[in-house]
């Protein structure tokens, strides 16, 4: 094993340590502390009806899985935006996928539970998908008559102000009881998923993961060049319209079950972009999925612990950690243009 094979393996061994010691400290911390052995004995058979065990396997477990699945789904979608526009910030939040996404759930829900109705997992996940499509689109007509990728990255904000701003109106004026909590979802939250819904998310996850790997070798060939994508024989249409459609059912999927998460998708691929010193895609995917597992749970045990009982939007928290990560990028392609 060379010392690039070898840096790649620590790398991995490295997040998947700070995977298992997120998962154990987001399952013992918490409103009612629980010890490493209490844990263990709730998940244990004979034990489910014991409140530690109600306490785990309903709430904690389901919680550290959504956040793990979820924030690695973000992450990866956030790298094939990435690598789409070849801009360093752009992610499913910047470009306002993740707010349509959010907007078509909402009203979904808005209609449904105004009638009674109670919308599944898969719808959730097809109106988000169907939202995520709308915005992605209106940003893709844009990247059409516009010169510069920054113009692009305004356009998509101003997409996710909008989607965002009749969500909020949307939300307000809802008379149901119900309707008037999804002001907690529209701020972004891992709680409240079930493992029915996670159990929807996973095979979407999945299923899209695949696509992505799959993906991975003509996404190496477009770093060369699109002339020279083509003549590997990858068509670029197919190439690019497969790309999209992964991305949004990815950031279409956490929309769905947790809201709007924010900086996932562009912070972590950056990161993990400098741990592995790397821009590989078949690297990169599985190192995204695992680095936005990591970040996530770090996020979500802080939104929890840090002004306990009151709990935080984990978006005020990831965007804490991953702004400093945009910043740090635009001033250090400031400085290669300037050289």
């Amino acid at each position: 094993m060379n010392g690039q094979n070898r840096r790649y393996a620590l790398c991995f061994a490295l997040l998947t340590a700070g995977l298992l010691v997120l998962a154990a400290l987001n399952l013992t911390t918490g409103s009612s502390r629980l010890s490493v052995s209490e844990v263990l004995a709730a998940l244990g058979p004979g034990q489910s009806g014991s409140a530690a065990a109600g306490v785990v396997r309903q709430i904690r477990l389901p919680r550290l899985a959504a956040a793990a699945l979820l924030g690695g789904a973000l992450s990866v979608s956030g790298f094939l935006l990435q690598s789409f526009f070849a801009n360093p910030i752009a992610g499913p939040f910047v470009l306002g996928v993740s707010s349509g996404a959010k907007l078509m759930v909402a009203l979904c829900m808005i209609f449904c539970l105004s009638r009674g109705l109670a919308i599944s997992s898969a719808g959730m996940i097809a109106a988000a998908f169907c939202g995520a499509l709308l915005a992605m689109g209106f940003v893709l007509l844009a990247s059409a008559r516009l010169r510069g990728m920054g113009m692009l990255i305004v356009c998509g904000v101003m997409v996710g102000y909008i989607c965002s701003a009749v969500t909020e109106i949307a939300v307000a004026f809802a008379d149901d009881a119900n309707i008037v909590n999804l002001h907690h979802w529209s701020q972004g939250s891992f709680s409240g998923i079930g493992w029915d819904d996670l159990a929807a998310a996973a095979l979407t996850v999945a299923a899209a993961l695949a696509c992505s790997l799959l993906l991975a070798k003509p996404m190496d060939a477009c770093r060369l060049g699109e002339g020279y994508a083509r003549s590997m024989g990858v068509n670029i249409r197919r190439y690019r319209t497969a790309l999209i459609l992964t991305s949004s059912v990815l950031s279409a999927c956490v929309t769905a079950f947790a809201g709007p998460v924010s900086f996932v998708g562009i912070a972590v691929p950056q990161l993990m972009k400098r741990l592995f010193k790397s821009a590989k895609p078949l690297l990169m995917i599985p190192a995204c999925f695992l680095g936005g597992g990591v970040f996530c749970l770090f996020c979500d045990l802080l939104a929890r612990i840090l002004f306990a009982p009151t709990e935080l939007s984990i978006s005020s928290v990831t965007a804490v950690f991953g702004a400093p990560v945009v910043i740090r990028v635009l001033l250090s392609r400031r400085r290669e243009a300037e050289e």
